[in-house]
């Protein structure tokens, strides 16, 4: 087959880049990327919070509902962004050929300083609770245990991509078959009564007020769905990314939304609204309507396997951006190697893990999430929109359509947390553009020689 440039690519340099790393995830391992992070510790805190708030299972329903409509206009628009650009680096590539190295950069200091390791840290800190609901451990095991678990995920990314492909896909397709066994044995077990349900939209005593009820609810749904787009960081490692990519993230983001939708009904139709006291002692009341006496052990263990899914799916793709900023001179070279065995980003696994354990040794990820959200609803947008400025337009059934939808969801949400909390908003915003004073210490790479062999399309396949 003769060499036949991609659309999106600006010659056989990038292409050549990407050739570097081995193909070797396949529809399993992408779809997991998409539902691991997403389908994590607020699978279980989130509709409880939310439906406390709303107080009607049919607000909950549309809110669920309009987050899921938003989510995939955006699995759409990052499928086509990926299949363009099947690259490692996921955002960090799509605004650099958008908007330039500038932009790029910003985005990949908020990744590499603040967002990824915040959430790692954040996720590894929160298990703590569920574990110590299974085991009897000691203040100073409790202490140590979330640095342990980072250091032992840091450990499978870093031995390899298709170990840790396999151990991510395990963790969260099997996360997958214990929410919908947990929703089955609800209803089939007779724990569930579809009258706790009734009336469906009539709002309960006690609920919010209507506009700051369905605000928080918004922020807290995008905030469930957040992830999904983690796939296209990955995208230099997948198998026949033409094909995979789309699949992997239409399909992730639906299986989502069907898991927060039967979930959250669920959790109602078990522990009616009136009875639900906080959306951290919600796990203790569904577990104990589901189980009985052992039925806090059983739904902390689903907990930190949710967890556990989560922290992979983010430790194993975040790096990728690292990799991808060094390959370009944007960042320390070091950070642009590959293992000579095991083939991985090792010093970019290095970077993001010490990052996490650093930040979790402060105790500050709590705050660091708080400033930097808003700052990263705007990337997530911005990314979208380099859909209108490729050099070969988009010829796609959804297309205008879905990232106009997308762009008008990010824009309420962004300004629902500019009403909320302004100053963190604010500062966040600061903290990203100070970044910008870093990047005078970089210089583009020089360019790559070209390829002695030509790179075709079916190289990619």
């Amino acid at each position: 087959m003769t060499a036949v440039p991609l659309s999106g690519y600006d010659g056989p340099n990038r292409l050549t880049r990407s050739m570097e790393q081995k193909r070797q995830m396949g529809l399993a391992a992408a779809v997991a990327v998409v539902t691991g992070e997403s389908i994590a510790l607020g699978i279980f805190l989130t509709p409880a919070a939310m439906a406390k708030s709303l107080g009607s299972p049919a607000l909950l329903a549309a809110v669920w509902c309009g987050m899921a409509a938003m989510a995939l206009a955006g699995a759409l628009c990052y499928s086509e962004l990926a299949v363009r650009y099947p690259l490692a680096g996921g955002e960090y590539v799509y605004l650099r050929e958008g908007y330039g190295p500038r932009v790029a950069f910003l985005y990949g200091w908020m990744s590499a300083a603040v967002i990824d390791p915040g959430i790692a840290a954040a996720l590894a800190f929160g298990a703590i609770p569920y574990v110590q609901a299974i085991f009897a451990i000691s203040p100073r095991t409790a202490a140590l245990l979330p640095f342990a678990i980072l250091a032992v995920l840091g450990a499978i990314n870093y031995l390899g991509t298709r170990l840790s492909g396999r151990v991510m896909a395990t963790a969260n397709l099997l996360k997958l078959a214990v929410l919908f066994g947990l929703v089955a044995w609800a209803f089939m077990a007779g724990h569930a009564s579809t009258a706790n349900l009734l009336p469906l939209t009539t709002r309960r005593p006690g609920s919010d007020m209507l506009f700051g009820a369905i605000a928080g609810s918004v922020v807290n749904a995008f905030f469930s769905f957040g992830g999904w787009w983690e796939a296209g960081k990955l995208a230099g490692e997948i198998r026949n990314p033409r094909r995979t990519l789309p699949l992997a993230f239409t399909c992730g983001v639906l299986l989502v939304s069907a898991i927060y939708l039967l979930v959250s009904f669920a959790f109602l139709a078990v522990v009616p609204l009136d009875k639900i006291v906080s959306n951290t002692a919600f796990v203790a009341q569904f577990g104990q309507a589901l189980f009985g006496s052992a039925g806090g052990k059983i739904l902390s263990a689903c907990v930190l396997l949710s967890v556990t899914g989560g922290l992979m799916a983010l430790t194993m793709a975040a790096p990728r951006v690292y990799y991808a900023m060094a390959k370009d001179g944007a960042f320390f070279s070091i950070f642009a190697r590959l293992h000579p065995r095991f083939g991985t980003p090792a010093n970019a696994v290095l970077l993001q893990t010490c990052g996490a354990l650093l930040i979790l040794l402060f105790g500050a990820f709590d705050k660091i999430l708080a400033y930097i959200i808003f700052s990263a609803v705007c990337f997530l947008a911005l990314s979208v929109t380099t859909l209108f400025r490729v050099k070969d337009p988009v010829r796609r059934w959804w297309y205008p359509a879905a990232p106009i939808v997308y762009l008008a969801g990010s824009a309420i949400v962004g300004l629902l947390i500019l009403m909320h909390s302004p100053l963190p908003a604010l500062i966040g915003v600061a903290v990203v553009l100070a970044g910008g004073l870093l990047q005078r210490f970089f210089t583009p790479a020089q360019p790559l020689p070209a390829a002695e062999t030509p790179v075709t399309e079916s190289s990619l396949l």
